[in-house]
């Protein structure tokens, strides 16, 4: 097509908005619908749910979702992709028809598989493949956990050959989240593979709308400037032949898609400037973000190169089980009350309970206006490797009965009674495979299986290294104040890894935050990581330094203890440290003289 394709998104996790196919199909005219639900943790829950019940494993409510919809689907000839198969696109496939058939929408779905690798892991053992741990490296066999799920990260191709080959939904495993956007785009253009620079764009674009409402003021630093915050919509991205792209969102729908909107997914859950996908290595460092009209912004610049020879692994196994309730503390002596309660609570624990992990929220006002300005939470998580030690300890009962022998001003939320019951704890594993080991095919109704090739060409790349700012230029005249006040952040997670890139919107802030925000200030203002393996990177296009901090989330977001699970306060909690800003910087923003 000579045209950009215009893809929508109408799902960026498990649990978005439940009414967002309905919002789409009443939005602005586009080609392609895609909803994406399968981040880490979400495969972590999805895996036991098939474990139980092969017969389940996909994501079932988006079959409620899009079935209402389906003969104006067909009547409007739009096509859908989704990675709602989870650990079943077959069944899900299946149940897909027979919605269809019932509505006598007459749409052909397709499948993609492959992803699901948990069978063949003694097949790779076999022929050398170790499996070993992105983060520390070492082989599979020394996990000591049984893996539940093995998945590999499929991409585009699939995708692309089953709307090639005429299917109406693509529906797919653990494909890539940007996969979902570049399939359809390829596919439309008609792109060679070795297309670097088109598919490094459509790549861009797909992370981009991945995260639905995102991209369109959620989650958003700059939440308070934008206009209709209430129900911000979804957003689509309009790819074209040469892989550029406009992001925008349906006219009718709250939120807005702005230069700093993109910009915090740009620099979301990466691990720095180059962006490993199964069909192009990404080079974000070259991409340009501008405006491009209200609602509007141009992705130019994307340069692409061969992708790697392997791809990620997602292997899941039960580390055992948990169990966790939250208590409250009243000021005064809110330090002492709580080594009270820490060795009470801690007191002849049960044989087989491994963790007991007792994490202080907040802190006391002191002058307190309300008794609430004067409460901190205690979140009490224990962990076991059986669920009977769990039992045994009983934490609910634990807590409960330190009423009368405790602190003054101990209580828990009336309003939600304490929880007893041991929840299974998952583990996380990332590895790498050779992608031509995995197995990639799509799967049609009348049972034709068309295998997909791997990439011919592949290269290996590293990201690059960026040197720590030299000594900081003289600024003039310098205020303590939030570092928020002038800059915004964006985090997420990979893995047991937290990421966070930090940028501003005035282009004139920039030297200034590429001097200050050094691996050193970041370990200053952020104690948590102060012993951690700090990458740092800067983005001088996006006016952002990013920094990925390994091994904050543990293993992973399915298994450590954080309350912060996955690392998703991260960037704000940077964002409040206060930090010695340039008097110039904060006197034009005060002003309003910094378009966002």
């Amino acid at each position: 097509m000579s045209r950009p394709i215009r893809i929508a998104n109408f799902s960026g996790y498990l649990g978005d908005r439940y009414t967002a196919v309905d919002e789409v199909m009443a939005g602005d005219p586009v080609d392609v619908l895609v909803g994406d639900y399968l981040a880490e943790v979400t495969l972590a829950a999805l895996a036991s749910r098939h474990r139980a019940d092969p017969s389940r494993g996909y994501v079932e409510y988006f079959l409620d979702q899009i079935t209402p919809h389906l003969p104006a689907l067909a009547a409007r000839g739009l096509k859908v992709v989704t990675n709602a198969g989870g650990f079943h696109p077959a069944g899900l496939a299946a149940a897909l028809r027979e919605r269809i058939e019932a509505a006598g929408a007459g749409l052909t779905v397709a499948c993609v598989e492959g992803d699901n690798v948990l069978a063949r892991l003694p097949e790779y053992a076999q022929a050398g493949h170790a499996l070993e741990n992105l983060d520390t490296g070492a082989p599979l066999s020394s996990w000591g956990v049984v893996p539940l799920a093995a998945n590999a990260y499929l991409g585009g191709r699939g995708i692309a050959t089953a709307l090639a080959e005429g299917a109406d939904i693509v529906v797919c495993g653990r494909v890539t989240d940007a996969s979902l956007t570049a399939g359809p785009a390829a596919w439309w253009h008609g792109w060679a593979w070795n297309d670097w620079d088109a598919l490094a764009g459509a790549v861009t674009a797909g992370h981009i709308i991945e995260c639905g409402p995102q991209a369109v003021g959620g989650n958003f630093s700059g939440f308070t400037r934008i206009a209709n915050m209430l129900l911000p919509g979804f957003p689509i991205a309009e790819i074209a032949a040469d892989g550029g792209s406009v992001i925008t969102k349906h006219a009718r729908d709250g939120g807005e898609v702005t230069v700093d909107t993109v910009t915090a997914q740009l620099v979301y859950e990466i691990q720095g400037p180059r962006y490993l996908n199964p069909d192009v290595t990404v080079h974000l460092d070259t991409v340009r973000v501008t405006a491009a009209g209200p609602d509007r912004v141009a992705l130019s610049g994307a340069t692409g190169s061969p992708p790697p020879p392997s791809t990620k692994v997602a292997v899941f196994g039960q580390l055992g089980f948990s169990t966790v309730n939250t208590v409250y503390v009243t000021a005064p002596d809110v330090d002492a009350k709580i080594e009270l309660l820490r060795a009470q609570i801690s007191r002849a624990l049960p044989e087989g309970v491994d963790g007991l992990e007792i994490t202080r929220i907040g802190t006391a006002a002191a002058d307190p206006e309300t008794q609430w300005d004067a409460t901190v939470a205690l979140r009490v998580m224990a962990t076991a490797r059986e669920r009977e030690a769990l039992t045994e300890l009983n934490l609910a009962q634990r807590l409960l009965s330190l009423y009368l022998q405790s602190i003054p001003g101990f209580y828990h939320d009336g309003g939600a009674p304490f929880g007893g019951s041991p929840r299974p704890r998952i583990d996380y594993w990332p590895a790498l495979l050779p992608m031509a080991a995995v197995g990639h095919r799509v799967v049609f109704a009348d049972g034709r299986v068309l295998d997909i090739a791997p990439p011919a060409e592949t290269a290996t790349v590293a990201q690059p290294e960026h040197p720590e700012p030299g000594p900081a230029e003289d600024t003039g005249p310098l205020r303590r104040a939030p570092l928020g006040s002038v800059a915004y952040a964006r985090s997420g997670d990979k893995g047991g890894n937290a990421n966070v890139g930090i940028w501003v919107p005035d282009e004139r802030a920039w030297p200034w935050l590429r001097d200050h925000l050094s691996t050193a200030e970041l370990r200053r203002l952020v104690p948590e990581v102060k012993d951690l393996p700090v990458v740092r990177h800067e983005f001088p296009r996006l006016k952002a330094v990013h920094f990925v901090l390994r091994g904050l989330l543990g293993t992973g977001g399915s298994s450590n203890l954080r309350v912060d699970q996955v690392g998703k306060a991260v960037g704000e909690y940077l964002r409040a440290k206060h930090v010695l800003i340039p008097e110039e910087l904060l006197t034009r923003r005060e002003n309003g003289d910094v378009a966002d």
